[in-house]
């Protein structure tokens, strides 16, 4: 019996037949939740998922990567085939999904040639041309950061017919040529697309299906929420697709998207009423000025939350910010990303600010009860070389020296890997900042994500390191922080040792790779053959631990009474009223 919808939303693996492939991934995703293949979809799904409900339409989420990593036997094939919407959705975000999105897009419309298929996100709205003249399996393209709208429109035309020149932001073929949509549709609030965990565990229990909805493969162990504050930036940093820059440069947008402070905290309500796992604001929250803060600290005050609390700030705060959210979360951490401690490379980068302003914001957030600061640094930034890199190890030992007591400092430490967004100024001048692109075109990024190692997958080499270069500072500087770590009682021994052995071993066997496939006829042959001993041997994260990372977890994760009365009752709320949006008169930037 066909599983029969409106829209079918397909998350896919960054390269799709990664089972079967031996590709030595490095440290590109050791700093987040998910694995190398990128298996977290976007929040994009859930805000759509729930948008096109109350509008009546019937969407799925199927997160095929997350199945394909689970289960080395699941064939997604037989599994596509069993689907029959009116049409199948592909997100293409970040670029590192280019070679999956294809892939599966292929997969698709060879079992379903009659469906459509529509993507969205970042980089689709950046290569949207180039999408729809080589990748014919690919019908539309959706530009622009909130899709909602037009994703209905899509539907509605698709279902009961009507011309697709009238959905905004569309891009598709028409004869022989491709008919461009302006992003004329760029909502400058957010608050019809609210993000209601009570729609996401309806849906699990409506579909049965809990793994398509996991954000990530270990999420039922560390069940982390996120909270969007907000789609926009005020920040200008040169190789982020979410800068300023770029997102006028790719769609459309001029200023920042808020959501009221009330909607926020009714999101959050749906998730602490049924989980007891942290929760990530993402978004720098100031970014709306201090009055619009104060109201969401406000509105947040009387819930009461006990979860783990973790706020993200892109320039190091006022203590009097520290203070409203401290008088707000009974449990909170923070993370900031300096990305380099020389205040020459940050600038370059696009973040302005000096140490001196780190350091006090360390202290301010000490002395009113902050539990934990992560520190995220970055290597193959402009002006940045392998010395300097190395010299952030040593600026981080003087900052748990000095404030590492009353507050648990974490530094992280991770490459620009593997691709400079598109949109951003260094994809657009790359001479401007000192770099060197290697590839350009949408298919040389896919083609490159089928290299032997991260260091090849880069798209980039600066005028200060090249790949190399850049591979070896990353993992000289890991050991580093590891190391402190264990000074710092972060790291048991055995477990530091264990970051170092992997990095080292990483570093190794690249340069053996690279020897042995350059220096005879069968070196290809010779490098496989080494991967398949390297990778039977070492397994884990090769720049940290990923369980760095996790904030402390509930042993009870979820609130069984709470789920069970949602699921029986089916209580709706005021997020499940229909869009504003759709009604007459609404306001687009």
């Amino acid at each position: 019996m066909p599983m029969r919808s409106d829209l079918l939303l397909v998350h896919v693996p960054s390269v799709f037949d990664f089972r079967e492939r031996l590709t030595l991934y490095g440290p590109i995703s050791d700093v987040i939740p998910s694995t190398p293949v990128f298996e977290m979809y976007p929040i994009g799904f859930a805000t759509m998922s729930h948008y096109l409900d109350r509008l009546g339409f019937k969407v799925r989420i199927l997160n095929l990567a997350v199945k394909m990593l689970r289960d080395r036997d699941f064939d997604p094939e037989s599994y596509l085939k069993k689907f029959k919407p009116a049409l199948f959705g592909l997100d293409l975000h970040w670029l590192t999904h280019i070679h999956g999105v294809v892939e599966a897009a292929r997969l698709l419309k060879r079992l379903h040639p009659e469906i459509p298929i529509v993507l969205g996100g970042l980089t689709a709205s950046y290569f949207h041309r180039e999408i729809l003249e080589s990748y014919p399996e690919i019908d539309y393209v959706i530009r622009g950061d909130c899709a909602e709208e037009p994703v209905a429109k899509l539907l509605s035309t698709i279902r009961w017919g009507g011309d697709p020149g009238n959905v905004p932001n569309l891009s598709y073929r028409r004869g022989e040529g491709i008919v461009e949509g302006a992003i004329e549709l760029v909502p400058d609030s957010l608050d019809d697309f609210p993000l209601n965990y009570r729609h996401m565990i309806r849906q699990v229990h409506h579909h049965r299906d809990l793994t398509s909805y996991s954000p990530f493969r270990k999420w039922l162990f560390y069940p982390i929420t996120a909270v969007l504050t907000c789609k926009g930036c005020i920040h200008d940093c040169v190789t982020c697709g979410g800068s300023l820059s770029a997102m006028k440069r790719v769609v459309n947008r001029h200023r920042i998207a808020f959501k009221d402070p009330k909607i926020l905290a009714g999101e959050v309500s749906s998730i602490i009423n049924y989980l007891r796992g942290p929760i990530f604001f993402v978004g720098d929250c100031l970014q709306g000025g201090p009055e619009h803060f104060q109201e969401m600290m406000k509105a947040l005050r009387p819930l009461r939350i006990k979860n783990e609390i973790m706020m993200e700030f892109f320039s190091p705060p006022g203590k009097e910010v520290l203070k409203e959210i401290a008088s707000t979360f009974e449990h909170f951490n923070l993370e900031i990303s300096p990305e380099s401690h020389d205040e020459e490379v940050r600038k370059a980068f696009g973040r302005p600010f000096d140490n001196r302003s780190l350091e006090g914001f360390i202290e301010d957030a000490r002395s009113v009860g902050c539990r934990r600061m992560d520190l995220f640094f970055m290597t193959g930034l402009p002006r940045q070389d392998c010395r300097s890199v190395l010299g952030t190890v040593d600026y981080c030992r003087s900052l748990m020296r000095e404030f590492g007591s009353g507050i648990r400092l974490v530094p992280f430490v991770s490459p620009l890997a593997p691709f400079v967004d598109p949109g951003s100024d260094v994809f657009e001048e790359p001479g401007k900042y000192g770099y060197r692109l290697r590839f350009r075109t949408l298919e040389e990024h896919r083609q490159a994500m089928l290299a032997l190692t991260w260091v090849d997958m880069l798209n980039y080499e600066t005028r200060w390191m090249d790949r190399e270069t850049i591979a070896v500072a990353t993992y000289e500087s890991a050991i580093g922080l590891s190391l402190l770590k264990s000074e710092h009682g972060q790291l048991s021994r055995r477990e530091s040792e264990a970051v170092v052995a992997r990095a080292r071993a990483e570093m190794e066997f690249m340069t053996s790779c690279r020897t042995e496939g350059a220096a005879s006829p069968d070196g290809e042959e010779r490098t496989t053959a080494s991967m398949k001993r390297y990778m039977r041997r070492n397994r884990g994260a090769s720049v940290c631990r990923k369980e760095e990372l996790n904030m402390p977890v509930n042993p009870f994760r979820l609130h069984l009474f709470n789920l069970a009365r949602l699921l029986l009752t089916g209580r709706e709320d005021s997020f499940d009223q229909r869009p504003a949006s759709l009604d007459p008169g609404r306001q687009t930037g």
